[in-house]
């Protein structure tokens, strides 16, 4: 943990991020946004020291990331024994999560030198306000998922008990059109029900905190976000983590599979090749894989398909139009030009690098949400986006979507040359002002970021915190 001798902090700021594939991401990437800010507005106690605190376990995935100066790793022990099998996307990972990290990141924080003066903690972690508390510093939470779906969990929380409140609770839902809550009975099966409540328990924490991240496109999300901001006493920070254009002359390799897959797609023709990718833990059914397959197999169309576990079954099953792999950097994927759409499950890390890529190419999508908020998201895509087409008539999760219906269905979005697959990459590429907008010098995201500096370092409070006032101090580590 090692920090230069030469530099000056205007504050320590420690992150922890909830230890998950689509959790940490947003996180770091928050932090380098953070810590650039910090540096770049000159502060006369120097930049802003951030420690990322994550498990030895994560450590090893992430270690080596390229950061600035002013960022470091600190580390907890893993909260699961290695012996014990908890699926990373099961209720019961995320409630050890919560029991099992806040001791050993408490204890941490007394170790850390300069001494914390604020946290930003994930908001599914759900102590992070409760430490921040005792320690009589700061806390900012970040929800990594969309405002519309904080906005329906904040309209559920009081009654969330059973499946049935569902049908008649809301009438609209702020920035959806013709959204029907009823439409949530057919997502909300045995284990998304037990993840809804954890998620309706740590949210219960956020009316505490001292702020609230939202890691999304303040534009595209306007009227959640405002409502939002109705509803709390404290400031609102929409943060877009923009996404780059890939240097065209670095070519990433699959050493697991030994595949160049960014030569396969340079081999490609121009916007011919249908990007797939299910997530990182979510997996389909067996019956309605193989009616994919089968579908892929007979279409024609090429595809790009991006599978975790199932790798080494798909490979032979697959014809030779396709290329499986375990891995890809997906913005790479998603920015280069013979990708033509995305058949995504609709998490939300994937449909904000899918948006910030159609800054490059207008890439639509076909929407196959399996849990949670990717219906919400679906809907988004599809009703007000108008990016996109569903897989299935209806986001029913429960739904087998046949051989037959697939085939025709990625015939007609592939076809380049239709009216509708021309308008649908139209709307694609015009989200391109939207995200040059949201992440330029002085656009709603670098407000927002020096909005959350200026409340975090100089220990402004306003009006309704829950907090009494801190001031920052400078430390000087020479």
């Amino acid at each position: 943990m090692e920090v230069p001798a030469t530099m000056r902090f205007s504050g320590h700021v420690v992150a922890m991020p909830f230890p998950g594939r689509g959790l940490v991401t947003p996180m770091l990437r928050l932090c380098k946004l953070i810590a650039a800010s910090s540096t770049s507005q000159g502060h006369d106690g120097g930049a802003l020291l951030i420690t990322i605190v994550v498990t030895q376990e994560w450590l090893g995935y992430i270690g080596s990331e390229p950061k600035p100066e002013n960022i470091r790793f600190a580390t907890i022990p893993n909260f699961l024994p290695h012996h014990t099998q908890i699926a990373a996307d099961s209720p019961a990972f995320s409630q050890a999560a919560m029991t099992n990290i806040e001791a050993p990141f408490d204890n941490l924080l007394d170790q850390l030198n300069p001494p914390v003066t604020a946290i930003i903690g994930d908001v599914e972690l759900q102590f992070p306000v409760a430490v921040a508390r005792r320690r009589n510093i700061p806390v900012a939470l970040l929800w990594t998922m969309s405002a519309s779906f904080y906005y329906m969990l904040h309209q559920l929380e009081s009654l969330a008990r059973n499946r049935d409140f569902i049908v008649d609770l809301l009438e609209h839902m702020p920035g959806i059109s013709s959204t029907q809550l009823a439409d949530l009975r057919n997502v909300v099966h045995e284990n998304d029900l037990k993840f809804l409540q954890l998620k309706l328990k740590c949210i219960s924490t956020v009316p505490k905190a001292d702020c609230l991240i939202l890691s999304t496109i303040q534009e595209l999300e306007t009227e959640a976000i405002d409502s939002l901001k109705v509803v709390f006493p404290f400031p609102i920070y929409p943060i877009s983590f923009p996404y780059f254009k890939p240097e065209t002359g670095h070519l990433e390799v699959n050493n697991d599979y030994n595949i160049d897959y960014l030569n396969w797609l340079d081999s490609q023709p121009a916007l011919s090749v249908l990007y797939i990718s299910f997530g990182s833990f979510l997996s389909v059914s067996s019956a309605q894989m193989n009616e994919i397959v089968s579908a892929l197999n007979t279409s024609g169309v090429g595809y790009f398909w991006v599978a975790r576990e199932e790798t080494s079954w798909l490979k032979e099953k697959c014809g030779d139009k396709g290329l499986v792999v375990p891995w890809c950097d997906q913005l790479k994927v998603l920015s280069h030009p013979s990708v033509g759409g995305f058949w995504s499950h609709c998490g939300w890390n994937s449909t904000m690098e899918s948006v910030f890529a159609g800054l490059f190419a207008g890439v639509p999508f076909l929407t196959f949400p399996l849990a949670m908020d990717q219906p919400l998201i679906s809907k988004l895509i599809v009703e007000d986006w108008k990016v996109g087409w569903r897989v299935k008539k209806e986001d029913k999760l429960d739904t087998l979507v046949g051989r037959d219906e697939i085939v025709v269905l990625l015939r007609k979005f592939m076809q380049l040359d239709s009216d509708v697959g021309r308008d649908m990459r139209k709307r694609a590429k015009e989200f391109q002002h939207i995200c040059q907008l949201t992440i330029a010098k002085d656009g709603s995201s670098e407000t927002n970021i020096k909005a959350f500096l200026k409340n975090i370092i100089q220990g402004a409070v306003p009006q309704g915190s829950n907090r009494p006032q801190v001031q920052v101090g400078i430390e000087n580590l020479s």
